[in-house]
C-alpha cells in the first residue's frame, strides 16, 4: 500500500504542503508516521480525498456530448502551417496538444490566451507508473 510523504501529497494534488498539513491538522485528511517519524498519507485515503474534493472548471461550451474526457484551459500556443496547426492548452496545469486543420484554428478563433475546451474520446488509454513500478 503506497504512502505519500507531505510534499508528494501536495504535488499531486496540485497544491502548497502548506495547504496540505492545515487539511491534516484539521482532520480532513489522515496522516500517520511513518519509520523516520516523518508524517505520510496512505495513498487510498489520498485518492478518496481528491475524489470527494476535485472541482472541475465548468465547461463554458454548454454543448451536451457524449465524450466524458473534457478539460476546461487556456490555449498557450499554435503553430500553423497552410493545412495543419498543433495548438498547445494548460488544462488545470496539465499540457493538452492537439493537432488539427489551420482553418480549424482560424474558424474557432484559437489564439494563446484563448478560453477553450478540450474533448478527448479514445478506446485507449495507456496508464503507466513511475519506474516500471507494479
Amino acid at each position: 500500500m503506497p504512502h505519500y510523504r507531505i510534499r508528494e501529497a501536495a504535488d499531486l494534488l496540485g497544491v502548497s504542503d502548506d495547504t496540505v498539513r492545515r487539511w491534516v491538522d484539521a482532520g480532513e485528511l489522515d496522516a500517520t508516521l511513518d519509520d523516520s517519524g516523518r508524517k505520510v498519507v496512505d495513498g487510498a485515503r489520498l485518492a478518496a480525498y481528491a475524489v470527494r474534493t476535485a472541482q472541475a472548471t465548468p465547461d463554458p461550451s454548454g454543448v451536451a456530448r457524449s465524450a466524458r474526457n473534457r478539460f476546461v484551459g487556456i490555449v498557450t500556443g499554435v503553430v500553423s502551417d497552410t493545412v495543419m496547426s498543433q495548438v498547445e492548452m494548460l488544462c488545470g496545469g496539465q499540457r493538452v496538444v492537439s493537432l488539427m486543420s489551420t482553418e480549424a484554428v482560424r474558424e474557432l478563433g484559437l489564439e494563446p490566451g484563448s478560453l477553450a475546451v478540450a474533448v478527448v474520446k479514445a478506446t485507449t488509454v495507456i496508464v503507466e507508473t513511475p519506474g516500471g513500478l507494479a
